[in-house]
């Protein structure tokens, strides 16, 4: 192997771990941004986190929930404007029960990517509570698309099916934040 095809080997690899991560911070704010309280500091309000959120999609993307449980519950969405009327639907109106608390867990990660493009795959755990009192635990698998577009890195899939849903204890959560200050700047 000569010098410049080393070096060109190399660049390949950091190019490839480079995308790696960049996809694994764009997936983790995803659902950050989906997690309530949101725990990034400055959103002022759900339409706040809707654009936040319509930022990480491309154009031309698409939302869809796939599978024999999730089909029918959550569709498919076409297009940056059917995405942000899913989001809507989901944080635009005054739900009841109120959400009070969910957070995303990811595992079993898997990133590959092609060049500017690449596929992402992981599991995700998902407990909720409601102002009622009423819980469940969620959990999905997650099969998305990502496309480097001006240098940064878009969602342009989101595809999700159902793995289990299940109820929890009622208030299964004693302590929990109305609101998070975690992300907060230090002074």
């Amino acid at each position: 192997m000569t010098d410049e095809s080393t070096i060109a080997t190399l660049i390949k690899r950091i190019e490839v771990l480079e995308a790696e991560a960049g996809i694994r911070r764009l997936q983790a704010r995803y659902m950050f941004l989906c997690d309530t309280p949101c725990p990034e500091f400055g959103v002022r309000d759900d339409a706040h986190r809707i654009d936040l959120i319509m930022e990480l999609y491309s154009e031309d993307a698409v939302w869809e929930g796939v599978g024999e449980y999730y089909d029918d519950q959550f569709g498919r969405a076409e297009g940056a404007d059917a995405i942000r009327r899913h989001f809507e639907g989901f944080w635009g109106e005054k739900q009841d029960p109120a959400l009070l608390l969910n957070a995303h867990y990811l595992t079993s990660e898997q990133i590959h990517v092609d060049g500017d493009e690449a596929t992402g795959q992981w599991i995700h755990m998902q407990p909720w509570l409601f102002s009622d009192g009423t819980s469940l635990l969620r959990s999905s698998r997650l099969n998305n698309a990502f496309r480097k577009i001006d240098g940064v890195w878009k969602i342009t899939r989101t595809r999700t099916e159902n793995v289990f849903i299940t109820p929890l204890p009622k208030d299964f959560a004693e302590s929990y934040p109305s609101t998070s200050v975690l992300m907060r700047p230090w002074r």
